[in-house]
């Protein structure tokens, strides 16, 4: 425990030093795609259920925050606030008929339910369709602080991530995660204790669904951008290639898996499309060294959790 504890004081001191250091923007991409793979990480690590559409939430959160500040002119936090319910409401939605479903069923009902969210994405005026919302500006928190620094913005993102981080390590660490993870073991058998499977479930979607939304919603404020990139399966792939690489079931595999991910997508972008074949060499490296994910195996192998 004593362990555990210095190794997140350490992680927080490097992210309080980590703009002095490093280019703002990447370290804020790197963080709202962690969030977004801590959020999937809840659902398919610790619950047992595979989602390839989880870019529904983290994309069209970020529509609805980006229209909120550039459109009605909301103050960052209530436009970031806008997309997180605008994501719960869909994983509600969503979770509600998903769940009633089993195994690669329920993946593929998440993935027809995400191209819809997509295709509304395509057609709603709000959108601008192939353009997006571009020049959604940062504004003010509380009315107060300016965010067009990069640094001051970084921070900011920051709070958010760890504010999530530290909700999902509760909920993990709850009765309630005791039963996600009972869930995910041996469903049955749950389900012969009394629980309601299906209502633990959906809220389990719902949650993770929720702060999926969060990241996506500070990304659209960070960038100032929202595009059909954020909602398409792809970026569902994506999130799901960081939780594996990183580590399945574990808190801290999905922050490295997206650190990882961002790092080569952005500094071997000159490699244009053989960035795509870089990153699927490494995750077949790492699925045959590291089954368990690069920090499950870290954790198995020294006997701790990560």
């Amino acid at each position: 425990m004593n362990a555990s504890r210095a190794l997140y004081l350490a992680l927080l001191a490097l992210l309080l030093a980590a703009p002095f250091v490093g280019y703002p923007i990447f370290l804020m991409k790197v963080l709202c795609f962690a969030l977004f793979a801590c959020a999937f990480n809840l659902l398919i690590g610790f619950t047992g259920l595979l989602s390839f559409g989880h870019a529904m939430f983290f994309g069209f959160a970020a529509y609805v925050s980006g229209h909120a500040a550039k459109v009605w002119g909301l103050t960052p936090e209530l436009a970031i606030l806008s997309g997180t319910v605008c994501a719960a409401g869909i994983g509600l939605v969503t979770g509600w008929l998903a769940v009633r479903r089993q195994g690669i069923y329920f993946a593929m009902v998440t993935l027809a339910l995400a191209q819809m969210i997509y295709f509304v994405c395509v057609q709603a005026p709000f959108t601008y369709a192939e353009d997006g919302i571009q020049s959604i500006p940062r504004g003010k928190l509380l009315g107060l602080v300016d965010l067009k620094d990069d640094t001051t913005m970084y921070y900011v993102v920051m709070v958010i991530f760890i504010a999530a981080f530290a909700l999902i390590y509760r909920i993990i660490h709850s009765p309630f995660g005791q039963v996600l993870k009972s869930i995910r073991e041996n469903e049955p058998r749950a389900l012969s204790l009394g629980y309601n499977v299906d209502r633990y479930k959906l809220l389990a979607f719902v949650l993770s669904g929720t702060l999926a939304g969060l990241a996506g919603a500070t990304k659209a404020i960070a960038f100032g951008l929202a595009t059909l990139t954020d909602v398409g399966w792809q970026m569902s792939g994506e999130v799901v290639l960081m939780t594996l690489l990183g580590g399945m079931g574990t808190l801290l595999g999905p922050v490295l898996g997206a650190a990882v991910i961002v790092t080569m997508q952005n500094y071997l972008a000159n490699l244009g499309s053989l960035v795509s074949i870089v990153m699927g060499a490494t995750f077949v490296v790492c699925v045959l060294m590291f089954r368990r994910g690069i920090v499950g195996e870290i954790a198995h192998r020294w006997g701790k959790k990560a």
